[in-house]
């Protein structure tokens, strides 16, 4: 998705949510300054591990049952919050796509393995993008869900499943998958609304 198609949907979601584009993007300058000797490379670049399938995993309760049942297939895109349960199946992500929430242990060990980790600046994770962003040692793309530059990506999204599947559109994916996906029940997570996490689904 082009920023062009995205601002919309991303103004409706400001307006609705009560969100501050000033906060989103004076996140991307603090996620900016604390990434300077990261692994930085470009949506481009990661594009290139893309299959024609992806499965891109989300972290409801029902992804060990979806997996099992129904197989994880072509390039492995997965939301932070899910890497940690990922794994213990088996499976090291080729692509993380993360605000840095979450259990973010598991996050950091695949980012050392070698997996590909999008970190997201929004307007209320800037101590947490000060706290852990520097840790990630693989490769990094940046990502904002306000205007992109030159070091900064936005291929259209919101939540964390969301931009993993923006982005594997963008780049000509034919098949994608979702594993780990209730947008009735969400995963709870600590210190989030769980009705503010089913309205941002």
């Amino acid at each position: 998705m082009d920023f062009s198609e995205w601002e919309p949907i991303y103004r409706e979601i400001l307006e609705d949510m009560g969100y501050s584009r000033a906060d989103d993007e004076n996140s991307v300058r603090i996620l900016k300054a604390v990434t300077l000797n990261s692994n930085l490379i470009s949506g481009d670049d990661a594009a290139e591990v893309l299959k024609d399938t992806a499965t891109v995993v989300g972290n409801a309760p029902c992804l060990e049952k979806d997996a099992e049942e129904r197989g994880i297939e072509g390039t492995v895109l997965c939301s932070g919050s899910a890497v940690g349960r990922l794994m213990a199946l088996g499976v090291r992500p080729d692509i993380i796509f993360t605000d840095l929430d979450g259990d973010i242990g598991p996050q950091i060990q695949a980012s050392s393995e070698g997996s590909i980790t999008f970190i997201h600046a929004h307007g209320d994770n800037q101590e947490l993008i000060t706290g852990y962003a520097p840790m990630f040692r693989g490769p990094v793309v940046l990502t904002t869900q306000s205007t992109p530059e030159y070091t900064v990506f936005n291929y259209g999204g919101f939540t964390d499943g969301d931009r993993a599947c923006c982005f594997a559109r963008h780049f000509g994916v034919r098949n994608i998958r979702l594993i780990g996906f209730d947008f009735e029940n969400p995963m709870p997570k600590e210190g989030s609304d769980p009705e503010t996490k089913k309205r941002k689904l």
